[in-house]
């Protein structure tokens, strides 16, 4: 089968079969065909923007402050993170900083919820 044979069946194809398709490819590979589409709205106007922070999948969690239950925050990071005690403490005493990078969104929103129920000041970036 050539290439021009491959391009033919797909244009044949509807959208339905198209998006079945990518998701039978994102599978079997193991990639994702969003990373590729931000790219290409670089030619519109303001609407690509909007579009990116819609389909961010991955938060940094950064403890902005340890409020006033200092203790609960450190047994919080050290469950989150599995850190030790005295690097919980250290990364909670430094505070503004980041407990967990690209962790997924419902990841992010969990030790987001968890931290601040411990009293610490968290955002999500």
């Amino acid at each position: 089968m050539t290439r021009e044979d491959i391009i033919k069946a797909i244009e044949e194809m509807s959208v339905l079969e198209l998006s079945e398709l990518v998701k039978e490819l994102e599978d079997k590979f193991g990639v994702s065909a969003a990373a590729p589409a931000m790219m290409m709205p670089m030619a519109g106007a303001a609407a690509p923007a909007a579009a990116v922070e819609e389909e961010k999948t991955e938060f940094d969690v950064v403890l902005a402050d340890h409020g006033a239950n200092k203790i609960g925050v450190i047994k919080v990071v050290r469950e989150i993170t599995g850190l030790g005690l005295k690097e919980a403490k250290e990364l909670v005493d430094g505070a503004p900083k980041t407990v967990k990078e690209q962790a997924a969104k419902e990841e992010a929103e969990e030790m987001k919820k968890k931290l601040e129920e411990a009293g610490a000041k968290v955002e999500l970036k």
